[in-house]
């Protein structure tokens, strides 16, 4: 195996817990939009496909709709954040064996950066990657590519962990090892869409990396 020259980082599902904010949003929107509700699962599957954007659910006015979901996310959404386990030991071991990390997100780059401020996690982290206008977002390789770019590395030397079924897509497209952990979906589903490896815990992820870096 190669020597891994870096690690990418999902956010959501992957080293964070942030769903509760967004199930609260799309869920007050969609009744106001007079739409049926998800579940927790159901919003985990959807926004982890990346194939195309939840908001679309509102037809013609996803625009609108979109707006107000952010309206009613971005009202406490920092106030509910939750590390998930093993993150912050695995950002401490990356750092302390000097391999670059970088987040690759969905998220927007600035409520991406804003919720790495209030964890605490800003020094562990050498790229964020996250959702600004006009930039291509996952399953496209592109947000991999510029991660890679931007540790001046090769797409080829990075492991990209995520839980979403766009992350496994998204680092096959770009050339970096996928590594999937199994939540919103199965390691069938994950292993079809191009994961190399899956884990039930960043714990487990954490061990692997100790053992192959």
């Amino acid at each position: 195996m190669k020597t891994i020259k870096a690690v990418l980082l999902d956010m959501d599902g992957t080293i964070v817990d942030a769903f509760p904010p967004i199930i609260r949003a799309l869920n007050q929107t969609f009744v106001e939009y007079g739409l049926p509700q998800m579940s927790a699962q159901e919003v985990k599957r959807h926004t982890g496909r990346g194939d195309c954007s939840i908001i679309s659910l509102f037809g013609d006015k996803r625009e609108e709709a979109g707006i107000r979901f952010l309206e009613i996310h971005d009202e406490d959404y920092l106030q509910h954040i939750t590390p998930l386990a093993g993150a912050e030991e695995l950002f401490q071991w990356l750092q302390q064996h000097n391999i670059p990390c970088a987040i690759v997100t969905s998220k927007s780059q600035s409520r991406a950066e804003a919720q790495l401020q209030v964890l605490g996690w800003t020094d562990y982290i050498d790229v964020v990657i996250g959702k600004i206008k006009d930039r291509p977002e996952k399953p496209d390789p592109t947000p991999v590519l510029l991660a890679c770019e931007a540790l001046g590395i090769n797409a080829t030397d990075a492991v990209m962990i995520g839980d979403g079924i766009a992350d496994m897509k998204a680092a096959t497209r770009a050339g970096s090892m996928p590594i999937g952990l199994c939540d919103g979906f199965s390691a069938d589903e994950l292993n079809e869409v191009g994961a190399a490896l899956c884990f039930d815990s960043l714990t487990e992820v954490h061990a692997w990396l100790e053992q192959n870096r």
